[in-house]
């Protein structure tokens, strides 16, 4: 930058007396998009095109693993799961692959079957609820699901495929008997354990005592059992819980394409690697995270919001006068960086966007004479008044097919004059 340090223009207020750890360089994330995604009452299950294009997203975006579906759920659902799966076998993605299923042997036959068929290991994803409000809408006991657990471990296991034991709803289980669980499910041969937060129940205080626990049960188990954190948005702190769960010690944490999911959804996997990025954790290339949110979007048919993060329409758009003035002046230093962040928190061309300035009632000279120099159109001052004059009377931003009319309308009036 020209005469100034970035760290002399922006004050990072997150990072001063930072009260917890950092978040760790070694973590993974895990995307649910094609399985717990697609629940979402109002989507629809995409095609296997669509399914294929999202798949080589998430990988480009350097997604680490994905839950291709539940190929105990029928023909279809098992047809895809194996197509995606031969798909990263012979294009030789970086992605692994996962499949979800109740603690019942016969939805895991299925997985054990995709994955010889497919040439490469996939991750059995085994979940039951362990909440007691859970056990007795059920009418489970404790040892019913513990054994159900344990049968369904140990038969993956045997079959040579890594197990996540997924404990449903476990942000409102008791403590005891989640010890037990956990302990049985890790002597079964468990080399991750799931807490999910199914309900969207859990705060962030929340997250860290459920992580301290079962970090304590782990290590006094002895064994080398990594930590999943599975949140859902009924609160609105999907996202901040995930970012938490990695920062008090979660292994993995899992999302959906924008938080697509049963009810409200789940934690916005790309709202996480947006964050992870401008927090300097992770380095990937996440220019083509627009594309997947569009892919996403079209195939689930599940509208991107208009000020959605990042992805929406208005991320970066403006058309207020003073702002508008501070990018423009920014610009004509010459210098994109602060451009780019002198009206925003998030830089838009770190992830394939740019800022938009646009021309509304709010608008001043600035705003006009932006949007005819990025549209080629010669400016004169009785233009600029013009478009000005139109755009105060009006109760909306000016779409691009409105100003060229008001353009055109200036310019066949000097012409007849």
């Amino acid at each position: 930058m020209d005469g100034a340090a970035i760290g002399d223009l922006i004050y990072d207020w997150n990072e001063a007396e930072r009260q917890i750890p950092a978040i760790p360089k070694k973590f993974e994330l895990h995307d649910e998009t094609l399985r717990d995604g697609i629940q979402n009452p109002s989507v629809v299950d995409p095609g296997i095109g669509d399914k294929l294009e999202i798949l080589h997203l998430l990988d480009e975006v350097g997604v680490d693993s994905t839950d291709v579906g539940l190929p105990g759920a029928g023909p279809r659902a098992f047809e895809d799961v194996l197509t995606l799966c031969k798909e990263i076998a012979e294009q030789k993605l970086n992605i692994r692959a996962t499949c979800a299923g109740r603690t019942l042997v016969g939805d895991i036959e299925p997985m054990v079957e995709v994955s010889q068929k497919a040439g490469i290991p996939v991750e059995v994803m085994t979940f039951i609820g362990s909440s007691p409000i859970r056990q007795y809408a059920e009418n489970w006991s404790n040892e019913l699901i513990t054994k159900r657990s344990v049968e369904a471990i140990d038969f993956a296991v045997k079959e040579g495929l890594p197990v996540t034991f997924v404990t449903e709803d476990t942000t409102r289980s008791r403590p005891e008997f989640l010890r037990d669980l956990f302990l049985a499910a890790i002597d079964a041969g468990a080399t991750r354990l799931c807490l999910c937060d199914t309900v969207g129940h859990s705060t962030p205080d929340g997250v860290r005592n459920l992580i301290e626990f079962t970090q304590d049960v782990i290590e006094k188990s002895g064994a080398d059992v990594k930590i999943d954190w599975h949140g859902h948005n009924d609160r609105g702190l999907a996202l901040v819980n995930s970012l938490f769960a990695l920062e008090y010690g979660a292994h993995r944490v899992h999302g959906c394409v924008l938080g697509i999911g049963e009810r409200v959804g789940n934690a916005p996997l790309d709202l996480l690697l947006i964050n992870l990025r401008l927090l300097g954790v992770i380095d990937r290339d996440l220019s083509q995270l627009a594309a997947l949110a569009a892919k996403t979007s079209s195939a689930t048919r599940f509208p991107i919001g208009i000020s959605y993060p990042v992805v929406g329409e208005d991320a970066f758009r403006t058309a207020t006068g003073v702002h508008a003035a501070a990018i423009i002046k920014a610009q004509q230093k010459g210098e994109d960086w602060l451009a780019d962040r002198v009206y925003s928190g998030v830089p838009a061309g770190m992830f394939g966007r740019k800022q938009e300035i646009c021309v509304g009632p709010m608008s001043g000279i600035s705003n006009v004479t932006y949007w005819l120099r990025e549209n080629g159109v010669e400016e004169s001052g009785l233009l600029i008044k013009a478009i000005l004059q139109a755009a105060k009377k009006s109760d909306h931003n000016l779409s691009k097919e409105e100003v060229l009319a008001i353009i055109d309308r200036h310019h066949r009036t000097l012409e007849k004059s």
